[in-house]
């Protein structure tokens, strides 16, 4: 395979709940967190390769009467990470967003990384743009386990101020909530003051991966192994286990007068 894939168009309809479209950049990610979903983008693009340890340029032409897009959502990224390494060297991703300074496109960019702050320049010319910054692990011991090519929390939390001293509108998506290690508390008091929103998504174990995270729970945390067990394989436990989590994250927001900034996206995605 070469090192480009062509596209047809960089912008398609979204099927997420919270997006109208969604620009994804990138085939694959190097970020290689273990829980990510989108590793059925083998099979579609036919790549015999690991998931995590591979990443390629999309070639697309220019972005057509990009009007049409204004008053709706468009997302940057869902099944990649539009700062993942690579874009240090092809800053494709810098190249998309200037398309869009001085639109009224309501432009959404996620990301685990900092590498997003080489662009406040140009994210500060488009004034409908949100930066939100994926977060899920304090603990850098397991966040390097399981989110292997990320930036550790302390980078990400930096990531948010300062994108928020920036003037620029923010969101920190605790995502996914893992059992028992995500310390949904501690990242609710942390960004209380430079996220505009909180999102919180809890972890779907489907597909493949369902075994390759139980697996990697088993390691980093062996004594929670029997519940994430029965919490996957319990139905009625896992809405009642998950209901109870929303129910303590409220509270928390409560505590610390943010109520009005959360929203969940649990159950696949969608948001309750």
């Amino acid at each position: 395979m070469t090192n480009k894939i062509k596209a047809k168009n960089i912008i398609v309809k979204s099927n997420l709940p919270a997006a109208d479209y969604v620009i994804n950049p990138y085939v694959g990610c190097t970020h290689a967190c273990t829980y990510c979903y989108a590793v059925f983008m083998n099979r579609f693009y036919g790549i015999n390769k690991e998931w995590g340890s591979f990443a390629y340029e999309k070639e697309f032409p220019k972005i057509a009467n990009i009007q049409k897009y204004e008053g709706k959502k468009v997302l940057l990224s869902s099944v990649t990470d539009p700062y993942q390494h690579l874009e240090k060297k092809t800053k494709l991703t810098r190249s998309i967003i200037t398309e869009f300074v001085n639109s009224k496109v309501e432009l959404e960019i996620l990301t685990k990384s900092p590498l997003v702050l080489r662009d406040i320049d140009v994210i500060k010319e488009i004034p409908k743009a949100t930066v939100g910054i994926s977060m899920s692990l304090v603990d850098d011991t397991i966040c390097k386990t399981i989110e292997k090519g990320c930036a550790n929390y302390e980078a990400r939390l930096e990531t948010l101020k300062t994108l928020k001293k920036e003037g620029i509108k923010t969101y920190a998506f605790i995502s996914p909530i893992f059992p028992y290690l995500t310390n949904y508390a501690k990242i609710i008091r942390d960004v209380k003051d430079v996220a505009d929103e909180i999102f919180c998504e809890n972890l779907n174990l489907r597909g493949k991966y369902k075994t390759s995270i139980l697996q990697t729970i088993g390691n980093v945390a062996p004594e929670h192994y029997g519940e994430y067990l029965k919490i996957y394989s319990d139905k009625i436990y896992y809405y009642e286990f998950w209901e109870d989590i929303k129910t303590n994250i409220e509270n928390i927001a409560i505590e610390e007068a943010v109520r009005d900034k959360i929203r969940f996206f649990f159950y696949h995605g969608k948001e309750s």
